[in-house]
């Protein structure tokens, strides 16, 4: 009985913070399009964000992405060689990546850097009564905090994802030249003969989804920051875990899906 208490008590702080999340977030989008003098301010500090959460991002997502295309070459190569099948190598990896691993390793890579900034920087700003000051100066906190970064994130998750299936696919032709005959042309080739459109499609659909959990998650955490330095602390690793969660539940509702709803 009380484990049925305990799992129920769970559940409802579960469903109240994801409608948190989509509070929040619902706001933001209003700010967003409730004026045009906010909604300019809005696209210039959402420039700003895109710099910091896009490109400065890219080296990073390039170095992960190109070496797990390689490894994911060496682990395909080494069960398809048993049956004979090492040509398939360029199609195994060019799936992988673009439907699960880029989407993911990007949104990992974007928890770490800019989900844990944001909570940080919020949290700080809480901490320091920097948020009633922007009050005082008639802008709204979400307006001013939460909209930019979640427009940059919707820009620059799906250009990311997107860069790192590149990678990706270059880390698997680095091992098929060496190790499976491929030329590059020929391996460029035989990707783009596995691939169909649905399956870049799959992965900028999670990559957006993942942007709003990041900054939805980063942000609500900031703003929850109790008294004192050491709670910015906490509620960047809290937002760091939290996110990392819901992205990889958020993956598997969406692979489960679109799973059911291809067949293959």
């Amino acid at each position: 009985m009380e484990l049925l208490l305990n799992l129920g008590a769970a559940t409802e702080r579960a469903l109240a913070y994801i409608g948190g999340l989509a509070q929040l977030l619902g706001r933001a989008f209003a700010h967003a399009v409730v004026s045009p003098l906010k909604r300019s301010m809005s696209l210039r500090r959402a420039n700003h964000q895109a710099m910091a959460v896009g490109v400065s991002a890219i080296p990073v997502i390039s170095f992960i992405a190109f070496f797990i295309g390689v490894i994911m070459a060496l682990q395909g190569a080494y069960e398809l060689k048993r049956f004979g099948a090492i040509h398939l190598i360029a199609d195994m990896v060019a799936i992988s990546i673009t439907r699960e691993l880029g989407p993911l390793v990007t949104a990992i890579v974007v928890v770490g850097r800019s989900g844990s900034a944001f909570a940080a920087e919020i949290g700080t700003m809480k901490v320091t009564e920097e948020l009633d000051a922007i009050e005082t100066m008639a802008l709204h906190p979400i307006a001013f905090l939460v909209t930019p970064k979640l427009l940059a994130m919707l820009v620059m998750m799906p250009c990311l994802t997107i860069w790192a299936d590149l990678m990706g696919v270059l880390g698997g032709s680095a091992f098929g030249m060496i190790g499976a005959n491929y030329t590059f042309g020929t391996y460029l080739a035989a990707t783009r003969d596995a691939l169909f459109m649905r399956d870049v499609i799959t992965g900028l659909i999670k990559s957006v989804v993942f942007g709003l959990v990041i900054t939805g998650v980063g942000c609500q955490e900031g703003f929850s920051t109790g008294a004192g330095s050491e709670q910015v602390g906490r509620s960047t690793t809290s937002a760091v875990v939290t996110s990392i969660f819901l992205v990889v539940f958020v993956d598997l509702i969406f692979t489960t899906i679109f799973y059911i709803t291809s067949g293959t």
